[in-house]
């Protein structure tokens, strides 16, 4: 009998996270309303919040949840009453942690344009027409994790250090989840490296052109990191899967994001070997709008089609949930960020409606 009940993690975290979880939480009860699923919950801390109720980022409570959950869904992450960048104990602190204590390696990010929104992107039309770009960014390793990082007195006040470092097996297996993805879509995929000046990027660019030869269907073709950020805004449909490391993913990323018109469009997925995932929107926690009902919940509600397509094993109720999505768009409905007048309830009743 096939599987038809599941366990979600909720972690609405800071700022705008609590509002727009809710959206995305209507839109996946309406989907098992429809379909005859049980989707059961849990809510957990993560973030500032739990460092105000816990004094950790990252809660035992909330990483028990999680590694016993078939999923997880998260709202943002810190704010200004956070920021301090010498505080010993971050909202940031907790996300990345998570990734790594559930052995999530790469974050898809989906970069595809919506016709009806080519006017809030400052690209002209024709740079954007064709669109539809998937980046597998590596989590685990690189610059964020390595180490030693240090700070320490030098003749000159100071000395910061951090370290640059892949393995063979981390950048084989992001690889190999990039080329098994582009097999469904252009079979093209590019990886960004800086392999004319680190070490790393050229044991990278090694790796990748082997793991390339396992998919003799698959085109692989390198290209470097600044040429790349070029490219994205000059020839974005030229890509159609990018794959690369953990710093240059993230800058990447947040620069496709332009090519949508807004942030709050952009969802992410966050995966490992297993099925189990972490699904979260790209945009920060926007205090500056935070408990006034006017978020763009869109990103997190596609983050929530993520969630069902690669962890729930649910790829029709994905796909119609997206077309939910699009069709919403393509009849007028916005909110602010997008040029329009709805509030966050309005714009996630108008993806319900579209459920059926």
């Amino acid at each position: 009998m096939a599987k038809n009940s599941w366990n979600i993690v909720l972690l609405p975290g800071d700022g705008i996270g609590p509002e727009i979880v809710a959206s995305a939480r209507r839109v996946l009860d309406r989907v098992a309303q429809r379909s005859g699923y049980v989707f059961e919950y849990a809510e957990c801390l993560l973030g500032g919040c739990a460092i105000d109720a816990t004094g950790t980022s990252l809660p035992d409570e909330t990483l028990a949840a999680c590694k016993a959950a078939d999923a997880v869904l998260l709202g943002a992450v810190g704010g200004p009453k956070w920021d301090d960048p010498n505080a010993s104990v971050r909202p940031e602190q907790g996300l990345l942690g998570l990734r790594k204590e559930l052995s999530l390696f790469a974050n898809l990010r989906p970069v595809k344009l919506h016709p009806a929104l080519a006017a809030a992107s400052p690209l002209k039309a024709e740079r954007l027409a064709g669109v539809d770009i998937l980046v597998v960014r590596e989590l685990t390793g690189g610059i964020y994790f390595g180490q030693p990082r240090l700070r320490e007195a030098h003749a000159s006040g100071e000395r910061a250090l951090d370290t640059l470092e892949y393995t063979t097996g981390e950048v084989q297996r992001v690889v190999r989840l990039a080329c098994r993805l582009a097999a469904d879509r252009r079979k093209l995929v590019t990886s960004i490296d800086k392999a004319n000046v680190l070490e790393s990027s050229r044991l990278w660019r090694k790796t990748a052109t082997d793991v390339g030869a396992e998919f003799p269907e698959i085109t692989l073709d390198h290209q470097l990191v600044d040429s790349a950020a070029m490219r994205l805004i000059t020839h974005a449909a030229s890509f159609d899967v990018m794959v690369t490391g953990n710093m240059f993913g993230d800058i990447l990323t947040d620069e496709a994001s332009v090519l949508t018109g807004s942030l709050g469009m952009l969802p992410s997925a966050s995966l490992g070997d297993g099925t189990r995932g972490l699904y979260e929107p790209i945009h920060g926690s926007a205090p500056d709008i935070a408990g006034r009902g006017i978020a763009n919940p869109l990103g997190t509600i596609a983050s929530a089609a993520l969630l069902l397509r690669h962890s729930l094993g649910l790829a029709a109720d994905a796909d119609r949930l997206e077309e939910a999505i699009f069709s919403a768009v393509a009849d007028g409905a916005r909110t602010a960020d997008l040029g329009g007048s709805l509030d966050t309830r309005a714009m996630t009743d108008a993806v319900v409606e579209r459920l059926g």
